[in-house]
């Protein structure tokens, strides 16, 4: 047979891809050997590191769970037969009615408030130069390093000079305060995404700033907003040291203050604080789902729009 019909023999049909071949110099037993390391894991070695990390996560919230429908004084690992005892003594007789309202407004306050200053703050910092900008930047990143309990004693100070002891309104303001730092850095950010060319080209077509601002920029930053006022809400939604310092009255306490009046000196009802953990954990969930739902639509319409 010629080397002619060997190598007609050999190619590939019209169309056809060509199989891939390893880099010249290399064993095919060693290629077919990294193939087989990289595509052919087993199983076993994916699924049992993840295992281990759920059974981790899970087991807290099943057994906060299981205390909380379970009758007083059963032993039971499942929660069989349900009871909302604990839920209904903690709800009417420890206030915790009255502990949600409380942190549910504040946290809304605060998620708005951040939201908004934030976002004009972020603007300036992504749109403008001025002469103390990367002093001020510097500024913003070192008062994350320093901790609120540092400052409760001029913030309380601050806040009774205002007449604003044992007022709600002290506790949004210090939340806000306490989140603008890190969101305007991150508002900053999604908006130097945003390129300048399309607010100019709003300019071109009779806007003014601020409407091409709302216009053109301010709907690609939804991804931002949601996430800047999402975990801003569930800072506050969570925080116990501003409500404990600065608000003394029951009826103006939050649900994280609330959870620690259930823990006594001498004993703990474990059943009404994990049906008051229940009820504090509710809404967080709920808010860290709409943060994944609206984070991966946002940023898909973000580049489509882009």
């Amino acid at each position: 047979m010629t080397a002619a019909a060997t190598r007609t023999r050999t190619a590939p049909a019209d169309g056809a891809t060509p199989p891939a071949q390893p880099p010249e110099g290399t064993p095919p037993t060693a290629a077919r050997t990294r193939h087989r390391a990289w595509d052919e894991v087993p199983r076993w070695q994916i699924y049992l590191p993840l295992g281990v990390y759920l059974v981790f996560t899970l087991v807290p919230f099943y057994w906060i769970f299981l205390f909380a429908v379970r009758p007083a004084g059963s032993t039971s690992l499942l929660p069989w037969p349900m009871t909302t005892e604990h839920f209904e003594k903690v709800w009417t007789e420890r206030s915790f009615g009255v502990f949600f309202q409380n942190s549910l407004l504040i946290g809304v306050a605060v998620l708005i408030s951040t939201t908004v200053v934030a976002l004009a703050g972020g603007y300036a910092l992504a749109r403008f130069d001025f002469r103390i900008k990367k002093g001020f930047m510097l500024a913003l990143l070192c008062s994350q390093f320093v901790p609120g309990a540092l400052l409760l004693v001029p913030l309380f100070q601050i806040f009774a000079e205002l007449k604003m002891i044992n007022s709600i309104g002290s506790v949004i303001l210090a939340e806000t305060v306490f989140q603008l730092p890190l969101s305007m850095i991150l508002i900053s950010g999604f908006i130097r995404n945003v390129p300048p060319s399309l607010e100019e080209a709003a300019w071109v077509d009779g806007c003014n700033r601020f409407r091409a601002f709302l216009i053109v920029v301010l709907p690609l930053l939804r991804p931002g907003l949601v996430a800047v006022g999402s975990f801003a809400f569930v800072h506050a939604w969570n925080h116990f040291l501003f409500a404990l310092m600065f608000l003394s009255s029951q009826s103006k306490q939050t649900i994280p203050v609330g959870l620690n009046t259930l823990m006594g000196a001498d004993s703990v009802d474990l059943g009404a604080l994990a049906a008051g953990g229940v009820i504090a954990a509710v809404p967080v969930v709920i808010v860290f789902a709409f943060i994944q739902k609206w984070l991966v639509t946002g940023f898909s319409a973000g580049a489509v729009k882009g």
